[in-house]
């Protein structure tokens, strides 16, 4: 069965390809083809990355994704000042390019430098920032020669290639500073690139650089006063940058094309490219401000839930399809803008009721699905301006983010679609004749010094941190209290889950802030081989990452969902506020198991109590 479908998809592929080139010029078919194998070797270099490292990934594509600024340079025009609403629109999305690039770069440094341990020998990555200098330099001589076209197509090449390598850098600890040294040359070279192959005046120069080192500065000032604990809006916020470079070269493009030659300049794949840029871009923008307005706390993390909230979204999407057929098939600009506007407006009410209607725990997913929305909108810019490397750059990120959603929602066990569409199942509560909910037995309550004898007694203790941890910044605490224990003869372990905090490998960072050496941070199969082994388990925060009724109960809404199995260790400890359900909003049976205690208060005031009396009984 599994063979006829795939065989019947196969067959399917091979007539879109082929219509495709049926249908469509060689323009478009070289920029199809190059999209595609793009997206298969992103699909294989983020494969490659490490879990723990899935946060700095998300960054670092951010900072690459600012790329959009070579479109918005291509198309800026004026002296000191842009003098058109085209050149305008340019000049915005070259602004909110370079916040993400000097931002996304600094943070994706900052996360990396964290993962740094004391006996690590140094990578002289700084190295290849000399090396990125170099090649700039050599590439303004040789394109002084007979055929500077050919030198900047093969300089793009090169700094499309250096972004893939500097995300391929990420498949390990050793090597991630070296990949993100690499991306920084890759966007370099895209920008200067863009800068000399325009014909510019030494006024519009200084309009060009000006606007760079603003955003870039703006870039720099937020991400060095963002900690970890804000790295998942940060994310979202640029995000949104590049959601709004998009649209404003799309629409600019267009204005700037049928300007001078009516919409008869505005060939078939530029037509729909800039149709599709100002969509995705528009879903992009107003879907990432949403998600960053969710998880600052300035707008409530519960799903928007409106009737007919599928069919919303359905109708927005497909009232794009008839203002397609009249923007690409009418002779007049003025009706095209107009469809094209209306388009916008559509998109953006669409970003922004799609994610208002997902709830705050499906938020690591939603944040992974716009960062492969950010991937496809600068592939439409690459479209637009029929530039390849904006088009290969594309659709790494968009396989980057679109991995990420999968890996996500599979630690979920919930298809994207549900997530996306479904929102959150309601609880399946077992509920009496009478009416009263079923309560098998109390919650066993322990002590501090019950915890830290336990701990003190252990050969192998397993900790499990979950969002609750950095939300209270007890991350170092923590580390102190591995640092006692480890002194004291014991082996402890760090077990983290994909969907942990609020973003993909937040928590992996949060720890290596600490200083906690990334070789004892493990991954949840990991740890769940090896649980059986461990003499303690404790429970940092989390709730529904260790719920039992994912394993035991077929009912449970959870039920199928991959958990860390802390319970089939000797003795687990479970460190939260209260006995309160986690986002799922369902009671979690593992507070209750016979081996369970819970050491209830603020994670931070509890772990560091916890270290006291570990290191009053040690000492």
């Amino acid at each position: 069965e599994e063979a006829t479908k795939g065989a019947i998809i196969a067959i399917a592929v091979g007539l879109a390809f082929l219509g495709l080139g049926t249908g469509s010029d060689m323009e478009l078919t070289s920029q199809l083809g190059i999209f595609t194998l793009a997206g298969m070797v992103g699909y294989q270099v983020v494969w490659g990355v490490t879990p723990a490292l899935h946060s700095p990934l998300m960054s670092v594509t951010n900072a690459i994704s600012g790329m959009t600024a070579v479109g918005g340079l291509l198309m800026m025009g004026g002296d000191l000042i842009p003098e058109t609403p085209a050149q305008w629109l340019a000049s915005v999305a070259v602004l909110v390019s370079s916040v993400n690039i000097g931002g996304g770069f600094l943070m994706t440094g900052r996360m990396l430098d964290m993962f740094k341990r004391d006996t690590d020998p140094s990578d002289f990555s700084e190295y290849y920032l000399a090396a990125g200098v170099a090649l700039a330099t050599l590439y303004g001589v040789f394109s002084q020669s007979g055929n500077p076209e050919g030198v900047t197509q093969m300089t793009y090449l090169l700094a499309s290639v250096a972004c893939i390598l500097g995300i391929g850098g990420l498949s390990s600890q050793k090597t991630a500073s070296l990949g993100n040294k690499l991306g920084v040359v890759g966007v370099g070279l895209g920008l200067v690139c863009a800068l000399a192959s325009v014909d510019a005046s030494p006024q519009l120069y200084i309009q060009m650089f000006a606007l760079l080192a603003a955003g870039g500065t703006i870039g720099l000032g937020v991400a060095s006063k963002t900690g970890v604990t804000g790295l998942p809006q940060l994310v979202a916020a640029f995000h949104s940058l590049v959601g709004l470079a998009a649209v404003t070269t799309s629409v600019g493009s267009f204005l700037e094309v049928t300007g001078s030659g009516g919409m008869e300049a505005l060939d078939g794949m530029h037509s729909i490219a800039t149709f599709l840029g100002t969509f995705i871009g528009g879903v992009t923008l107003t879907g990432s401000i949403v998600a960053f307005g969710k998880l600052s706390g300035r707008i409530s993390g519960r799903a928007l839930s409106l009737p007919g909230k599928n069919f919303i979204n359905a109708g927005l999407a497909l009232a794009c399809v008839p203002a397609y057929l009249v923007y690409s098939s009418t002779g007049d600009t003025t009706l095209a803008l107009e469809m094209l506007m209306g388009v916008m407006a559509s998109s953006f009410f669409l970003g922004y009721h799609s994610a208002a209607s997902v709830g705050g725990a499906d938020m690591p997913v939603i944040i992974t699905l716009l960062n492969s929305y950010s991937g496809w909108a600068l592939c439409t810019e690459g479209f637009v301006l029929n530039n390849e490397m904006l088009t290969i750059v594309g659709a790494l990120i968009g396989s980057s983010g679109a991995i990420l959603s999968y890996i996500m929602c599979q630690a979920m066990n919930r298809s994207l679609t549900d997530v996306v569409f479904g929102g959150t199942p309601a609880p399946k509560t077992k509920v009496l004749p009478g009416g009263e909910e079923v309560i098998q037995k109390e919650a066993s309550v322990t002590n501090v010094d019950a915890v830290a004898e336990s701990l003190v007694a252990a050969k192998k203790v397993l900790i499990v941190p979950g969002y609750g941890m950095a939300v209270a910044n007890a991350q170092y605490a923590v580390a102190s209290i591995t640092n006692a224990l480890a002194k004291n003869g014991t082996t402890v372990h760090f077990g983290v889950h994909p969907v942990a905090g609020r973003m993909p490998g937040q928590l992996n960072v949060l720890l290596a802030e600490a200083r906690v050496p990334y070789d004892v941070v493990f991954e949840m199969d990991e740890v769940n081989e090896m649980m059986g082994e461990y003499d303690v388990t404790v429970v940092i925060g989390a709730n529904d990452t260790v719920n039992s009724a994912a394993v035991e109960d077929p009912d449970s809404i959870l039920a199928g969902m991959p958990v860390i199995r802390v319970w089939e260790a000797e003795k687990c400890y479970v460190m939260k506020r209260s006995l309160a359900q986690g986002y799922a909003a369902v009671e979690n049976p593992l507070f209750y198991k016979d081996n369970t205690e819970m050491f209830l208060g603020d994670a931070k005031a509890s772990c560091d109590a916890l270290l006291s009396k570990i290191q009053e009984f040690t000492n």
